[in-house]
C-alpha cells in the first residue's frame, strides 16, 4: 500500500527542489523514491495552472462523487430487490377471496 505523507511533508520536499536540489539528492536525503517526487512536483504544477490536468481539489471531489455514486448504486439495488421480494410475497389488490 503506498505510503501516505503530510502536506507539510511535500512542501518541503517542493521548496528544496525549488531551492536548487535536484531530485537524486533529495529523494536520497529523505528516503523517499524519486518517482514519488516526480509525481508531486507534476501535481504542483497543474494546481498552479502551469500545466493541463484535475487539480489536487477537483480530483479530491471526483473521488467523493465516484464514492458517493457506488453508495446511492448500492442503496438502488437493494431497494429494487426488496420491491421483488415483497411483490412475490402481497397478494394484489382484489386478489384474495373472503369467505361470507
Amino acid at each position: 500500500m503506498p505510503r501516505r505523507y503530510p502536506p507539510e511533508f511535500r512542501r518541503k520536499v517542493l521548496d528544496l527542489l525549488k531551492s536548487g536540489r535536484t531530485v537524486a539528492e533529495v529523494a536520497a536525503g529523505l528516503e523517499v523514491t524519486e518517482q514519488t517526487i516526480y509525481n508531486w512536483r507534476n501535481q504542483e504544477l497543474i494546481d498552479t495552472c502551469q500545466k493541463p490536468g484535475l487539480s489536487s481539489i477537483e480530483s479530491a471531489e471526483l473521488a467523493a462523487a465516484r464514492r458517493r455514486i457506488t453508495e446511492l448504486e448500492t442503496e438502488l439495488a437493494i431497494a429494487k430487490r426488496s420491491t421483488e421480494l415483497l411483490k412475490s410475497v402481497v397478494l394484489p389488490k382484489g386478489g384474495s377471496k373472503r369467505s361470507k
